[in-house]
């Protein structure tokens, strides 16, 4: 039994201003043939979309607001289509997508933009700023850490914040840290890594070593916050799939006034003992739903590293839930 299929017509005298994304023999709108099965061809005047009749209708509608978009001054990016249409298939209202393509979401600093890819890092961006405390759950590579970072100096910036505390468990990833040379920072500080990477990628090193220096940035394994009080500060705590339910717990009543937490971590990704449940999957179930607090599912859509890691993502769940790696 043959799909109903659509075929719908763009006049390209209305798309003039948005050649810059279609690329060299369109090569830059493939992956709308490859996510969404829509066929997209050029027939002398026109742009042919033909395929699903909800898809080909979305698609034509979001290229058609580009094009006026373009036609006003704005200057809308691959990244931005892709961003609109996912929001739009994701059943985001228009809201969300006129805030996407206004690039209200996009945070600028002194040496880089950056701007939130896809629905789900929309959403995060949104949630964060919103929200008191925000957990961000989702595979590697879907932004959690990074975008957490970069509203945590965002905030700082704009004085929202007085400091901003970014802490991690130090949980042995199939490594012991007995058997690491130095002592215990030396031997805790490789965990830390992947904090201090997104935060010299967001601002000048130099700037980042004197607000480190200063202790307005502090990175810290998560049992340095037992017993103190994070007031004015905006709070990271990355990979807290592998904290305890304890750790989660004392973590999240260190919130002193006007601050801010966002929990990060992959519960695919568990290194906590067998038998220990983790913190992270035990406070959704103890806090989803409770005023002030947002719970945002990224997923392998979302991945912005090399398109081989959200290749990888999928065939390892399709492999779990076929019990082949068991």
């Amino acid at each position: 039994m043959n799909r109903v299929q659509k075929i719908e017509r763009i006049r390209v005298d209305d798309l003039t201003s948005l050649q810059h994304l279609f690329g060299d023999l369109d090569r830059n709108l493939d992956w709308l043939e490859e996510d969404y099965g829509v066929r997209l061809g050029l027939r002398r005047d026109h742009l042919v979309l033909t395929g699903n009749p909800d898809a080909v209708d979305r698609i034509a509608r979001r290229l058609r607001d580009f094009g006026r978009l373009a036609e006003v001054g704005k200057a809308p990016t691959l990244d931005d289509l892709r961003t609109a249409v996912e929001l739009d298939f994701d059943g985001q209202d228009a809201k969300d997508v006129k805030e996407t393509l206004e690039g209200r979401h996009t945070l600028i600093f002194d040496r880089k933009t950056v701007s939130p890819k896809g629905a789900g890092q929309q959403a995060y961006v949104r949630a964060i700023r919103e929200s008191s405390l925000t957990f961000g759950i989702g595979p590697a590579g879907t932004g959690k850490t990074y975008l957490a970072v970069a509203c945590a100096m965002d905030a700082l910036l704009r004085k929202q914040v007085k400091r901003i505390v970014l802490a991690r468990p130090a949980v042995e990833a199939g490594e012991s840290l007995g058997f690491l040379p130095g002592d215990l920072y030396e031997k805790i500080n490789p965990y830390l890594r992947p904090l201090y990477d997104a935060l010299y990628d967001i601002i000048d090193m130099e700037k980042a070593q004197r607000l480190l220096q200063r202790g307005t940035i502090e990175v810290a394994p998560i049992a340095y916050m037992r017993g103190r009080t994070l007031n004015d500060s905006f709070v990271i705590l990355d990979e807290a799939q592998n904290t305890t339910n304890d750790q989660m717990k004392m973590l999240l009543t260190r919130l002193g006034f006007h601050s801010k937490a966002v929990i990060t971590g992959d519960i695919t990704q568990i290194d906590l003992p067998r038998g220990k449940i983790s913190g992270l999957i035990a406070a959704e179930r103890v806090l989803g739903g409770l005023p002030g607090i947002e719970f945002v599912h990224l997923s392998d859509r979302d991945v912005v590293r090399h398109p081989l890691v959200r290749v990888i993502i999928e065939a390892y769940r399709l492999s779990e839930e076929e019990g082949r790696l068991s």
